[in-house]
């Protein structure tokens, strides 16, 4: 288009070049219309006059023709201008024909276009409905799934806690069984008659407790293994455990299970240490002649007794 245009523009420019000269020619034959060149008189010579009149004869013939060739120049010209007139319209018209078509064929894309995109739209509509829909029937699916799956994972839950329970009221069943001590099986077999009764033959059964709780409370907290306690008497173990019930009986003692080397047994613990007369051996107090005189807040009493403090000071000194 561009290309186009310059050529026009150049066409134009030799178009007012060729009227620029047109009007001058038209103004040179104009002035010579209206002012003819003067006849030149003929100079008073004779002899040369008759030879001077056919010259003035081909003067005239020569500015006719100049005329007529000025006239062809002229309208040659004209010609040209409208014969190239004539062209630039109809190529004006065959571009603007050409324009047209384009046009048309334009629109007629556009409109196929604007027809593929609402087919476009509707059928993106439809794939959107039938996403929406697949969707809907894939969540319902899902849910349904979900639901399932939730009610098989409480079911296998509960089972599986039914089993771990079975299987924890087992292994208490195995560990209560395996706890169980020799003592256990004696309680269960022997009555409160007989654990409380419990004598040994030939045997002063008051000293032999005391004895034992005293060795017991040698050892304070801590506690004794019975089975070393029935080792230093010599005794069996049915026995010492029999006594081991009579003294828990009795509440001088505490028994505590634990697991020693592998086996369950009893830590024995004094509860209630026994009556011992050692620690009172050799008191003044046994043989003071005021003893009945003797009180706190008297005149005679421990807090001031010359005899208990020389006893205590050499209770001191032998230990």
């Amino acid at each position: 288009m561009k290309n186009n245009d310059n050529l026009d523009a150049k066409k134009e420019k030799k178009v007012n070049k060729i009227k620029e000269q047109l009007a001058l020619l038209r103004a040179k034959l104009a002035s010579e219309k209206k002012h003819p060149s003067p006849p030149l008189e003929p100079k008073p010579v004779k002899i040369k006059s008759e030879t001077k009149q056919p010259k003035a004869k081909k003067k005239a013939k020569e500015a006719k023709k100049k005329q007529v060739r000025i006239r062809e120049e002229v309208k040659k010209p004209q010609v040209r201008i409208k014969e190239e007139a004539k062209k630039k319209q109809v190529r004006i018209k065959e571009e603007a024909k050409k324009k047209a078509k384009e046009a048309k064929k334009k629109a007629k894309e556009v409109k196929k276009k604007a027809k593929e995109a609402k087919k476009k739209q509707a059928r993106i509509k439809e794939e959107t409905k039938k996403k929406a829909k697949e969707a809907k029937k894939k969540q319902a699916r899902i849910k349904e799934e979900t639901k399932k799956k939730q009610a098989r994972i409480k079911e296998e839950a509960k089972k599986k806690r039914e089993e771990a329970k079975k299987k924890e009221e087992e292994a208490k069943k195995k560990e209560e069984e395996a706890k169980r001590t020799y003592e256990e099986e004696l309680e269960e077999q022997l009555t409160e008659e007989e654990i409380t009764g419990f004598q040994l033959e030939k045997t002063d059964m008051d000293k032999m407790c005391n004895r034992v709780c005293e060795i017991i409370a040698d050892y304070e907290s801590d506690g004794i293994l019975q089975s070393q306690l029935w080792k230093k008497f010599k005794l069996s173990s049915r026995d010492g455990s029999r006594l081991a019930l009579k003294l828990e009986r009795m509440g001088n003692i505490t028994r505590e299970k634990i697991l020693e080397k592998e086996r369950w047994t009893y830590k024995l613990i004094i509860k209630k240490t026994p009556v011992s007369t050692k620690s009172i051996e050799g008191s003044p107090c046994l043989t003071c002649p005021v003893e009945a005189k003797c009180s706190l807040d008297g005149e005679i009493s421990p807090k001031t007794c010359q005899w208990i403090e020389d006893w205590v000071m050499i209770e001191l000194k032998n230990k």
